[in-house]
């Protein structure tokens, strides 16, 4: 059995991590930079090791540093958690030369499926449906005007060496061809150094689903049903759900069974998952496999019971997988909501800074997968996500009121957050109804975003009184832990009073 795992990552991933190998007897070591010094993952784990400067690319990138920290501790297994080096096939290749574990599959199989020209192909050949397109990466400007001419529009680019929105362009006509295949080209090159694209024929309002497997040594695979990610910004998903809304019990049976095909044909281990598009007919297309943990995988475990980071480290340390596909079943519904230090009504600009003050929802069928505190200061180098919340309910409909109401109870003072947006999409008719795709952001941009121009000056009011109600508590000698929401007052009321104005 592994004894000690080196988490090759930071934020809440780290400490959800840590918190599953306390559970297992497992010994954790943390790693982190100048701006995590304080970071909660580093008081949770069992040892820390400074790995450099803040950004990332001095630090959580850089493999050598990573593991020099693991032979240095004495860390038999390193979990790269997700973003990061947690695809980068050369790493895991790396540590498996240097005598160490690499929880997540091999480097094979990473490098297949991220290159995702050569996925496309190995999945025609495997039997799933993939959306007509390149079979090629495209370097020529030229040569991809030709191609998109002969696939025919809508269309649309993409980086054929990473995924994460980046190096991604729609084009609707052929006068805007040229310059998203250049921009495409360019993002892609700066985000990955590698300036290559595939070109696909553009899905009109499709749901974005996946499936999530999971893979022993021994040629076990199974699918632990899907995740609804259609709820996205800039091409990230903010919110998931699962079971999807459009899903059938056949869909869902034929999907699966194209998910572990998938899975099979690069002899995949460890916990993946694989992307779809489905369109409006339910016809569905294969996007690309994420060779890795997902954010999202805790509303999968909340509906199965099935503790997936334990799974990715018994089947890592050569166990079997501890289920059966007859294990597997969905019980209830779960929703996730991606909580960002960042200002949707601003372009959803980051928001790093200090937080003054933090409250986090409680109560039953509600969990938290956060790494921030009173005092902590998001630093501006890494993505802005600070928490996950995650509902469970027995049906949709309790989930969703569920999730409502806690991000009613959450609040955080000092940063702008996605908090209040959050909660509009749980209050929308339509997400409510479960009709909506990847383009429910845009189609309901007057519902979401700030209904008036002076919501600062109405949040700096309500903030005012507030503070002086709270100061008229403290000096009329009264309890203070009978008042710690007065920040609240703003996040819950000023969209009240905005309608009714």
């Amino acid at each position: 059995m592994i004894k000690k795992v080196l988490i090759a990552n930071r934020g809440e991933i780290a400490v959800r991590i840590i918190r599953t190998c306390r559970e297992m007897g497992i010994e954790t070591v943390a790693v982190f930079s100048d701006a995590d010094r304080k970071s909660l993952h580093v008081r949770y784990a069992d040892e820390a090791i400074h790995i450099g400067n803040s950004p990332s690319t001095e630090s959580y990138l850089v493999k050598e540093k990573i593991l020099n920290a693991a032979k240095i501790s004495g860390a038999d297994a390193i979990h790269p958690g997700y973003g990061f080096l947690s695809e980068n096939a050369d790493f895991a290749e790396l540590t498996r030369n240097e005598g160490i574990i690499f929880i997540g599959p091999s480097a094979e199989s990473i490098r297949l499926m991220g290159d995702k020209i050569s996925a496309r192909s190995i999945m025609e050949k495997a039997g799933v449906p993939v959306v007509p397109g390149t079979t090629e990466k495209i370097r020529d400007t030229e040569k991809a005007l030709e191609i998109i001419k002969t696939i025919g529009f809508p269309i649309i680019i993409k980086a054929s060496a990473g995924g994460g929105g980046k190096g991604m362009r729609l084009v609707l006509k052929e006068s805007e061809s040229l310059q998203a295949i250049n921009s495409a080209k360019s993002e892609a090159k700066a985000a990955f150094n590698d300036d290559s694209v595939y070109i696909e024929k553009y899905i009109s309002s499709p749901h974005h689903i996946e499936f999530q497997v999971i893979a022993d040594k021994f040629g076990n695979i199974i699918h632990l049903c899907e995740r609804e990610c259609s709820i996205q910004r800039r091409h990230q998903k903010i919110i998931e759900e699962t079971p999807s809304p459009i899903m059938t019990e056949e869909l869902r049976k034929e999907m699966g069974e194209k998910a572990i095909a998938a899975a099979r044909s690069v002899n995949y281990e460890g916990a993946g998952t694989i992307e779809f598009l489905v369109d409006d007919k339910l016809n569905y297309y294969f996007l690309e496999m994420n060779t890795r943990l997902q954010v999202e995988h805790p509303i999968t475990e909340r509906v199965t019971g099935v503790d997936l980071v334990k799974e990715q480290i018994r089947v890592a340390a050569g166990e079997k997988l501890s289920y059966e596909q007859s294990d597997i079943f969905q019980d209830g519904h779960a929703i996730e909501c991606r909580i960002y230090a960042e200002d949707p009504d601003n372009n959803f600009m980051p928001s790093p800074g200090l937080i003054r003050k933090i409250s986090e929802p409680m109560g039953f069928g509600v969990r938290t997968d956060g790494y921030v505190y009173e005092g902590y200061e998001i630093p501006i180098y890494y993505d802005p996500m600070i928490s996950k919340l995650i509902t469970w309910g027995k049906i949709r409909s309790e989930a969703i009121t569920r999730m409502s109401r806690s991000l009613g109870e959450y609040y955080i003072m000092g940063i702008k957050t996605s908090i209040d947006f959050l909660k509009r999409i749980m209050e929308n008719p339509e997400f409510v109804q479960g009709v909506y795709d990847t383009h429910f952001i845009d189609t309901h941009k007057e519902q979401l975003f700030s209904p008036c121009d002076n919501v600062k000056e109405i949040e700096d009011l309500a903030m005012i009184v507030a503070f002086m109600e709270h100061m008229e508590n403290i000096t009329s000698g009264q309890d203070l832990s009978l008042y710690p929401n007065f920040s609240n007052w703003k996040l819950q009321n000023r969209r009240k009073n905005l309608s009714q104005q």
